[in-house]
């Protein structure tokens, strides 16, 4: 994984012992991203057994989606929608009630 990381992106990974946040909390986390200079974000989402050391160390910020485990595929479907819904939450859409 720490191949497709470039030196400058801004890392969230996320990992079951995160940071627990709220949908409010990761478009103000997006928001700091997009203005930290950074040419992408990058997030890292774990196998089975989790993150090597070296991924855990590169997080800029290390939150997780859930209190209960999720396997990858799952994972990625939820972090999508937040995507999303951060977006929304930005622009002052009316998805997010």
């Amino acid at each position: 994984m720490m191949k497709l990381i470039g030196s400058d992106d801004w890392v969230v990974v996320l990992d079951e012992r995160g940071r627990d946040i709220d949908s409010e909390q990761m478009a103000e986390l997006l928001g700091d991203a997009g203005n930290s200079g950074a040419s992408r974000i990058s997030f890292c989402i774990g196998g089975a057994y989790g993150h090597g050391t070296q991924v855990r160390k590169r997080a800029n910020v290390t939150i997780r989606l859930s209190s209960m485990v999720l396997n990858h595929q799952i994972a990625l479907v939820v972090l999508m929608e937040q995507l999303y819904r951060s977006w929304t939450i930005l622009k002052g859409q009316n998805y997010h009630h």
